[in-house]
């Protein structure tokens, strides 16, 4: 079976950074379906996590429309929610509580939400995951968002390396990485970005991105321009290798998920990519190897003027193929910006 993994659609972002808006990216990721017989969505699927999310929805309708077309009834969609998107779900989260396992399945209809993309996903073969999915017998995929619990701030793309709080060790459940109440730093940037009016909005968005750069030692504001945004991306690399990475391994462990491979979204970063050092992406003796699905989001503190491939280009996929490990691929890389933005 060959399985195609995408996260971070981030679909009906207000500042339209989301790529499958347009026609363009959406035609090569609906080509891209050929001959692949399971689509998983591998979290922030839908922009849920600003204030008008019945705007988010009806951007996503058309798309995922599409992709349930193009996959006709024959084939599987596989839907895994993360923190832009945990709304479909947080209700069955608090009900299951202790219950929740790392590969439970939600019902279709455990939000309205939920209900109405699970319909625009058809007539493909739809199910739901959370807060992970087993692909094969050794390979366990998630969005990635668990964690945030090691991280100190809890930005989406980036990180210092520190703890928040007394962080589950050994024997932990999936419930102990459930928010318990309250608003992250992330979650209230989000929140204050949401009201403002557009040209506030997107100086606190850049702001965001700024701040989760700038948690590198020594990290020269001056550098965090869209015109350096090699250098940018360089900061936020090296943050998913120190700080992203051992954090994901430790939730892995904590949780007792015994996986040869473990595929990712949530940071953005696609790889490990050619250039790549694979001990990065290795956990202790080698295993679990680590693989990140990148974005569909067109960032330009990250890729404005840079040459793809780039690990945060958009267009991120792992490739699948029977129990082969996933292989990150940059569907979009023969794309122009242009049509991007």
């Amino acid at each position: 079976m060959r399985t195609l993994v995408i996260s971070d659609l981030h679909l009906g972002m207000r500042l339209e950074r989301d790529v499958l808006r347009r026609r363009a990216p959406l035609d090569v990721l609906l080509d891209a379906l050929a001959d692949a017989e399971r689509l998983v969505l591998l979290g922030d699927v839908v922009e849920l996590s600003e204030r008008n999310s019945e705007r988010a929805l009806a951007v996503a309708e058309p798309v995922l429309r599409a992709i349930g077309r193009r996959l006709g009834p024959d084939r599987e969609v596989v839907l895994v929610p993360g923190n832009h998107d945990r709304r479909f779900v947080a209700s069955w989260i608090r009900e299951m509580g202790a219950r929740l396992l790392v590969d439970s399945s939600p019902p279709l209809d455990a939000t309205p939400e939920l209900a109405a993309v699970s319909s625009w996903l058809a007539p493909a073969q739809v199910s739901v995951r959370y807060p992970g999915v087993w692909l094969a017998e050794r390979i366990w995929a998630t969005h990635g968002h668990y964690l945030n619990r090691d991280l100190l701030p809890a930005w989406s793309l980036g990180v210092t390396h520190g703890r928040l709080g007394r962080l589950p060790e050994e024997a932990a459940r999936p419930v102990d990485y459930e928010p318990a109440g309250g608003r992250s730093l992330r979650s209230a940037h989000e929140a204050i970005s949401g009201a403002l009016p557009e040209p506030l909005a997107r100086a606190a968005d850049r702001l965001g991105v700024l701040a989760r750069a700038a948690t590198m030692a020594k990290a020269s504001r001056k550098l965090l321009r869209p015109e350096l945004a090699r250098a940018n991306s360089a900061l936020l690399s090296m943050q998913t290798k120190v700080a992203s990475i051992p954090a994901l391994i430790h939730v892995t462990q904590s949780l007792g998920i015994d996986a040869d491979c473990v595929v990712f979204g949530h940071v953005h970063r696609l790889g490990p990519l050619p250039g790549d050092d694979e001990a990065d992406w290795e956990g202790p003796g080698g295993k679990p190897r680590i693989v990140n699905t990148g974005s569909w989001i067109y960032e330009p503190l990250l890729v404005r003027d840079v040459t793809p491939p780039h690990p945060y280009w958009p267009g991120g996929a792992a490739i699948l193929d029977d129990e082969a490990d996933p292989e990150p691929v940059g569907l979009l890389d023969a794309m122009r910006a242009s049509a991007l933005q």
